[in-house]
């Protein structure tokens, strides 16, 4: 077979349908988010963009007394963790953090992996694998990760429609009540940004005997007393098996975790090899995280200011006529329904206003559904929100006998 021939057709319909994905040379700049330096290729000069799709949703990346965290912690323990925590030990700062983050969410344990991926998947395929004759029931909007560790563990699965909780009643109904029934769904959903019906969700695992596994990566932070998400918001942490979340968006760093039970965390720890196979995170890194975290638990007033922000801009942008899908998290998107639009669009937006979103395409989101994933921050003052919503605005309009046909069913 000639594998580069095949490639470069597969490469060529990619491009041909506008989903081929170009990444930006973006240099994040300490102490200006969101502002950063784009290159339009690597000999161009640098030039200031302000960035609308970053994860570092509270701007913690930057924080003067994270960055001085993770310094300090180099100086003492180095750069590297030196393998992985069954052969080089742990670092105390490890054991700290998890035993802060099991805390936090109101659990007896936790445990850190080195991203929010391998944690969904190590997990996931773990409980799938060693426990006996399990079925998952999974939200179809579930991200990739919790779809992996699923399919991984090779064992049955029933999707539910998206937060349809009256489907995922009538598969629970079918499901033999001896089996071992596992409830896999996300609070934030990261595209639409969307909220599950959490207590609904437990109601029914508590009738049905099943064990619930609550994906909390883009809320954690971001809601509930002491930010530590829609389960702690909503009082119902005590009713979750397991949570996982990351330490990768409004912590601002990179790392993933659980936290459920001391049986249960010890169960996943002995039997993962996406754990016990995998290097820990750099002392650094740990250090940054527990900062992080102090910050997020007294952060109040970070929350209140970032979701002041993020109303401002939807109320500009409905107010420009610009069709938004709205929803009740922190998550903004403009929809455009067609890839070769939506990046063009993205390209118009950086080269000629200097404003970088990135196009969010199939197979992230379903084709038809194309859009640009707005995830203001607090430190995304009024005038970047006004420039923004001028530009966009000033974008449809150049582009307007493109979008004519466009629906128009998000807008309010």
């Amino acid at each position: 077979m000639d594998f580069e021939r095949y490639m470069s057709e597969r490469l060529g319909e990619l491009r041909r349908e506008g989903r081929y994905r170009v990444f930006a040379d973006l240099e994040r700049l300490a102490g200006r988010f969101p502002v950063a330096e784009w290159r339009e290729s690597p000999e161009a000069p640098a030039k200031d963009v302000i960035v609308w799709c970053s994860n570092d949703y509270l701007g913690l990346a930057q924080d003067p007394r994270v960055l001085e965290a993770m310094r300090a912690a180099i100086d003492r323990s180095g750069a590297g963790a030196g393998g992985t925590r069954n052969i080089s030990g742990t670092t105390h700062d490890l054991v700290m953090l998890e035993h802060e983050l099991a805390s936090w969410h109101g659990k007896e344990a936790a445990l850190v992996f080195t991203s929010g991926f391998v944690a969904n998947e190590a997990a996931l395929g773990t409980l799938g694998k060693q426990l006996p004759d399990p079925i998952f029931f999974s939200d179809a909007a579930n991200h990739a990760s919790m779809i992996a560790g699923i399919r991984n563990s090779r064992r049955e699965c029933r999707v539910f429609r998206h937060n349809d909780v009256e489907h995922l009643r009538e598969l629970l109904s079918q499901c033999d009540p001896g089996r071992t029934k596992i409830i896999a769904f996300e609070s934030v959903y990261s595209m639409d940004g969307d909220i599950a019906p959490v207590e609904s969700i437990c109601d029914l695992a508590r009738e049905f005997g099943a064990i619930t596994y609550l994906d909390e990566v883009h809320a954690v932070g971001m809601y509930g007393e002491h930010g530590a998400g829609v389960a702690e918001r909503e009082g119902l942490v005590h009713r979750i098996d397991v949570i996982e979340g990351t330490l990768a968006k409004a912590f601002g760093l990179i790392g993933g975790y659980i936290a459920g039970s001391a049986l249960l965390v010890d169960f996943v720890r002995s039997f993962a090899p996406g754990f016990i196979f995998t290097t820990a995170l750099p002392p650094a890194l740990v250090a940054g995280a527990r900062t992080s975290l102090k910050i997020l638990r007294e952060g109040h007033d970070l929350r209140q200011a970032h979701q002041q922000q993020v109303r401002r801009l939807r109320q500009m942008l409905h107010q420009a006529g610009l069709p938004i899908l709205h929803n009740d998290s922190h998550i903004v998107p403009v929809m455009v329904g067609d890839a070769a639009i939506c990046k063009a669009i993205s390209d118009r937006l950086l080269r000629v206003h200097g404003h970088y979103v990135q196009p969010i395409n199939y197979p992230t989101v379903a084709k038809g559904t194309e859009r640009l994933r707005l995830t203001p921050s607090p430190v995304h003052d009024n005038a970047m929100l006004g420039d923004l919503v001028s530009a966009l605005s000033a974008v449809w309009s150049e582009l307007g006998p493109n979008l004519a046909g466009m629906p128009r069913l998000w807008v309010a």
